[in-house]
């Protein structure tokens, strides 16, 4: 999906909608229900950059899809989220697009599926 969305964009053909990709973490428990779009948590992405316990040891984040009831409120008193992106560390909460780029519909869940191939099930 990725190759195909750039070479949109080089011919030039707009794109205002995001989707998940494979890895990807869809927040969809209050966003559409608030009349915004779904959050899409590019796990990956992060995850080249951190180690896991980063986010599920040190932020509290469970190691289980759906486990954690996040909501602005949460993010804005500096939790989850909120414990990065606070234009500090990484941009604010007032760039809602970014994080809010789902289509409307998605479902809350991982795409490309919550279970591990090893000896957990996550």
């Amino acid at each position: 999906m990725a190759v195909v969305a750039t070479l949109l964009m080089v011919a030039g053909v707009a794109i205002d909608q995001a989707w998940a990709e494979y890895g990807d973490v869809v927040l969809n428990r209050y966003s559409e229900a608030n009349g915004m779009r779904p959050v899409i948590y590019p796990h990956w992405f992060h995850r080249i950059r951190f180690r896991c316990k980063v986010c599920h040891s040190e932020l509290g984040f469970k190691m289980k899809a759906g486990g954690n009831d996040i909501n602005m409120l949460e993010l804005m008193n500096g939790k989850f989220c909120g414990m990065c992106h606070n234009n500090d560390i990484a941009w604010g909460l007032e760039n809602c697009h970014r994080c809010h780029s789902g289509l409307k519909g998605l479902e809350t869940g991982i795409r490309g599926g919550h279970k591990a191939g090893g000896p957990g099930v996550w």
